[in-house]
């Protein structure tokens, strides 16, 4: 752990610990895009030989997560590289904005479900129960395995977490599809369908709000979800010797990984480098934060001692 000395007696200290790298989604990536890509041909084409509407909507959002595997794809691939002398951090925060794309994909693929529902609403049109029956099955299996692929990563990086549920959405249209197909099969009454994917746009909007919302506030630097902002800021005011905390900030460098900065000020003097690895290393294991950056300050002269709520 580097020292750096200033003329002010202060001093830094930086530890990055083990490696948190993310984990290796190529192959289910790949896997997804190719099943996916495969069957959105043949969704669509079986759709307009059949005259099923839903089979043709059900095949464009199918298309829209197929676009939102590859930018995922690509995040995942940004973010692996090194850092440069002009990004210093590398492209991880590459993956926050994918994420942040896929939501809003999440959002025009539910607007043309909903326009299309709405019109089918109003406009019942025949379609052939056992077609949308077989393909729409299909998809259920396809969709369904490319999502559990991505399932082990869905907690610990959002931008997989976007994947899953892209994955887990066309799996739950392909089934509402199936059963429209079932009823309007038994009953012959054509409004099951629109219906039917009523329900599915409002299941996959509250996890897509979730999505967006979770990808807005990575944008905005908040303080991870997962992290206690308050726990931290006790910590290190509890540690012996440390008399105030200020330029404390933590911060989502990545989808899945953590960034902190903060002043202690320890007017006894600089408690050495051992110090400064205990504290790193309680940070990463306690607080999942593997990026910090400590400073130690002896001195009083610029530091505010008073309320920390407001430094």
């Amino acid at each position: 752990m580097p020292m750096h000395a200033h003329s002010h007696s202060h001093s830094h200290g930086h530890s990055h610990g083990h490696s948190h790298a993310p984990a290796n989604f190529g192959r289910a990536f790949a896997i997804g895009i190719v099943l996916n890509t495969g069957f959105v041909a043949v969704e669509a084409g079986y759709g307009f030989w059949s005259g099923s509407m839903a089979l043709v909507a059900d095949a464009g959002h199918n298309l829209s997560d197929v676009l939102s595997l590859l930018i995922a794809w690509g995040a995942a691939v940004m973010t692996a590289r090194p850092a440069s002398a002009r990004f210093t951090y590398g492209y991880k925060s590459s993956s926050i904005l994918a994420a942040l794309a896929n939501a809003g994909l999440l959002l025009i693929a539910i607007g043309a479900i909903l326009v299309e529902t709405v019109r089918r609403l109003f406009e019942p049109a025949q379609v052939q129960g056992w077609t949308m029956i077989w393909i729409a099955g299909i998809g259920v299996v396809i969709n369904t395995v490319t999502a559990l692929m991505f399932m082990r990563g869905r907690k610990h990086d959002i931008n997989i977490r976007g994947a899953f549920l892209h994955m887990a959405a066309d799996a739950l249209v392909s089934v509402g599809v199936v059963a429209a197909g079932v009823l309007i099969l038994l009953t012959g009454a054509m409004w099951i369908d629109p219906v039917t994917s009523l329900v599915i746009v409002a299941v996959i909007g509250w996890g897509t709000w979730g999505l967006l919302k979770d990808s807005v506030k990575m944008s905005l630097l908040a303080v991870p979800d997962n992290i206690d902002e308050t726990e931290v800021r006790a910590y290190l005011s509890g540690l012996p010797g440390v008399a105030a905390v200020h330029d404390f900030h933590i911060w989502p460098m990545s989808t899945t990984e953590t960034a902190f900065t903060a002043h202690l000020v320890m007017p006894g003097g600089h408690p050495g480098d051992a110090f400064l690895h205990d504290v790193a290393d309680e940070m990463d294991h306690r607080f999942g934060i593997h990026h910090p950056t400590i400073q130690v300050e002896c001195g009083h002269e610029n530091c505010a001692l008073e309320d920390e709520s407001t430094i």
